[in-house]
């Protein structure tokens, strides 16, 4: 399969992808990605081999060199046909991490399975280092061109389904806790890794809490150089928060809103679009919606140029603000019915899976208090908290 063939102008993109969705999904294709993961990959595999998987990064990585703006036109395309694959250089935080902070030897070897198929958790949390990350204790020990990890996280997502882990572990415990951290790319599928699902209030089991014992990982597959891993860290994380600042932690059907938003819907079906005191709240919670997106177009554009951007703390802030906030309104337009659940009544059902929902967003990828704490210091330039364990050797650090 080649690249897409292009002019380079957005009607050019624009004619170049829709006439290769024309070609290439089918009824049969669309039929294959659906009932299998052998369907699915070999889909991927095409979307990938064309450049539409990732169009914002270079030709020789899978891409074809356009920018976000005109990426965007292969999105709508996507979208439009309800095709898989858009969208990896955006949010498939593996890849992602791999092709920006990765050795080319890394890239070269995962990034096409990666690309193709391959999800990635994220083991961060620790019971006991979940504000704090850099104070992880999860120990990755060199042996030869491996390294053996024992240690615990928790609150992974989807660890169940993944091939990989964006694993944090300590690999020096000599210095102070920012600099003896590495960034691996770990294979989940092994023996020695233990995965426990959490079940939530919203009925779903996401989270997952999971074991390490002697389990291994290929020196190679460190993303940044060993012990300087928060770096690379760093940037995983800023894309992590830029995907639940565009509501990648709502339900289908909510994220990417459309025209018409899903209150105003609502205040419809019930016969409360008059009632002015609801009218001023819907319109409020759609211009904080309307704000957030341009606020998150700022983040990108300082990510495109610097690899991060503590902008995105705003962003998922006020996303966590949004979600909470819509579920309120909601709970008002309904009423007592609110009260309801169950297939009977799906606009309280809805209603009452956003509110519990929602703290998803205000815990994840840093808790709502932390990106406050990042706000304050690296965007408003308030003085930082005393840390006196900052400059310590982490094996000197004391623990309760």
């Amino acid at each position: 399969m080649t690249k897409l063939v292009h002019d380079g102008t957005p009607e050019g993109i624009h004619a170049a992808v829709t006439g290769w969705l024309e070609l290439n999904w089918t009824t049969e294709a669309e039929r294959g990605a659906n009932a299998s993961d052998e369907g699915m990959r070999a889909w991927l595999t095409k979307v990938r081999d064309a450049g539409l998987a990732t169009p914002s990064w270079p030709e020789e990585w899978f891409g074809l060199g356009i920018s976000a703006r005109k990426a965007g036109i292969i999105e709508k395309a996507f979208r439009a046909r309800k095709a898989h694959g858009w969208g990896r250089d955006r949010f498939h935080l593996g890849a992602i991490s791999v092709f920006k902070m990765g050795s080319e030897e890394l890239k070269r070897e995962v990034l096409p399975d990666l690309l193709a198929g391959p999800i990635c958790c994220l083991l961060y949390s620790e019971p006991n280092a979940g504000s704090d990350l850099a104070g992880v204790r999860t120990r990755a020990e060199q042996d030869g061109d491996e390294f053996v990890v024992n240690g615990q996280k928790v609150w992974t997502s989807n660890a169940v389904e993944a091939d990989y882990g964006m694993l944090l572990a300590r690999t020096n415990w000599d210095v102070p806790k920012h600099k003896g951290l590495t960034f691996f790319l770990f294979p989940m599928r092994q023996d020695g890794v233990e995965i426990r699902p959490i079940n939530q209030i919203t009925g779903e089991s996401e989270f997952n809490e999971v074991f390490i014992t002697d389990a291994r990982v290929p020196a190679r597959y460190a993303i940044g150089e060993v012990s300087e891993g928060w770096k690379s860290f760093q940037t995983a994380i800023a894309y992590e928060r830029l995907i639940m600042a565009q509501g990648g932690t709502e339900r289908r059907g909510r994220q990417n809103e459309p025209t018409t938003p899903l209150l105003i819907d609502l205040a419809r079906r019930k016969n409360r679009i008059d009632d002015t005191s609801l009218r001023q709240k819907i319109a409020q919670a759609i211009a904080y919606r309307q704000l957030n997106s341009l606020n998150n177009k700022r983040a990108k554009a300082e990510i495109a140029e610097n690899g991060a951007s503590s902008l995105m703390s705003l962003g998922k802030l006020a996303m966590s603000r949004i979600q909470h906030g819509d579920a309120r309104v909601a709970a008002e337009v309904l009423g007592p019915e609110a009260l309801l659940s169950g297939t009977p009544n799906p606009d309280a059902a809805n209603a009452s899976f956003d509110a519990a929902k929602a703290y998803m967003n205000s815990i994840g990828g840093g808790t709502d208090q932390i990106q406050r704490n990042i706000i304050s210091e690296r965007i408003l330039g308030l003085p930082k908290d005393d840390a006196v364990d900052r400059d310590l050797p982490f094996k000197d650090v004391k623990t309760g």
